[in-house]
């Protein structure tokens, strides 16, 4: 079985960070394996607090996964310090870590910030450069270029800067009233659009999250980099046509839209009643 390790904090309402990292690689064929970044204390409405873990504890439970159980992807998602990049960076160089996908959080859906002003010079040194492909929104393009996105042109200008600076692949994500749905995929001097229909759902909390996860486990699978963004982006569709609505705020969306099994057959009837096992059980067939 292939298997893929998110770096990333921790969502205490289920529906981005390592959470939803863990329920997209399991639901795309992949072993999940994490290195928790932060506790937050969150839920669909904002994020309350935010607690870090120190950078050696970071690199501690990277090597306990490296050491053990190789991973053949790498998703970073929410970092909000310096020191805490220089260590994933460190790490991932000494163990030559393959397949990486940069998630470059800096907002949560909800608005709040995720990360200091410093790591963000942090993450495009030490990060970016060692990444197979990037997957900034627009605001994060924006800030990662040094450039103002308000067209498609101006995506493709954005993409071409960050890779050319950098040295990696960059999915620009659609959206942000330029698009509707259409990610901009540059690699290699190519450009490539993979179109979406919007899907009207209000509830996007954890989306880059799960994105960027899809990606990671796809190219774990051997997909290439175009086949992974297309099976990602497929995925993420299915999750928010689903829609599920939980939460006050911007909600999460289904992960598991498309899990199947008796086991869950069994979770779906025993919500509505009881399965015929447990029925059995009691004595009433």
């Amino acid at each position: 079985m292939r298997t893929a390790l998110t770096i990333a904090g921790s969502d205490s309402s289920g529906g981005a960070g390592i959470q939803a990292d863990i329920k997209t690689m399991t639901l795309n064929g992949v072993f999940a394996m994490s290195a928790i970044t932060a506790l937050t204390a969150q839920n669909t409405t904002g994020v309350s607090g935010i607690m870090e873990v120190t950078p050696q504890f970071l690199g501690q439970q990277i090597d306990m996964v490296f050491t053990d159980i190789r991973p053949d992807a790498v998703k970073i998602g929410m970092v909000s310090s310096s020191d805490l990049i220089r260590e994933i960076a460190d790490r991932l160089r000494f163990y030559q870590a393959e397949n990486i996908v940069v998630d470059p959080v800096m907002v949560a859906t909800s608005g709040s910030r995720l990360i200091a002003d410093d790591a963000i010079e942090t993450l495009k040194k030490e990060l970016l450069p060692l990444a197979c492909v990037a997957t900034p929104n627009i605001p994060e393009a924006e800030v990662l270029s040094g450039m103002t996105i308000g067209t498609e042109a101006d995506m493709i200008e954005a993409a071409k800067r960050i890779s050319e600076t950098y040295g990696c692949a960059v999915l620009v994500k659609g959206g942000h009233n330029i698009n509707d749905a259409n990610d901009l995929l540059y690699a290699d001097g190519s450009v490539r659009w993979f179109y979406g229909k919007r899907i009207d759902n209000p509830n996007t909390h954890g989306t880059g999250c799960t994105l960027s996860s899809a990606i990671a486990s796809n190219l774990a699978k051997g997909f290439d980099l175009a086949g992974s963004v297309q099976r990602a982006k497929d995925y993420i569709s299915g999750a928010l046509a689903a829609m599920l609505d939980l939460g006050q705020g911007s909600g999460p969306m289904n992960h598991a839209f498309d899990l199947g099994g008796e086991y869950a057959k069994e979770a779906a009837a025993s919500a509505s009643g009881g399965t015929e096992r447990e029925h059995a059980s009691a004595g009433e067939v």
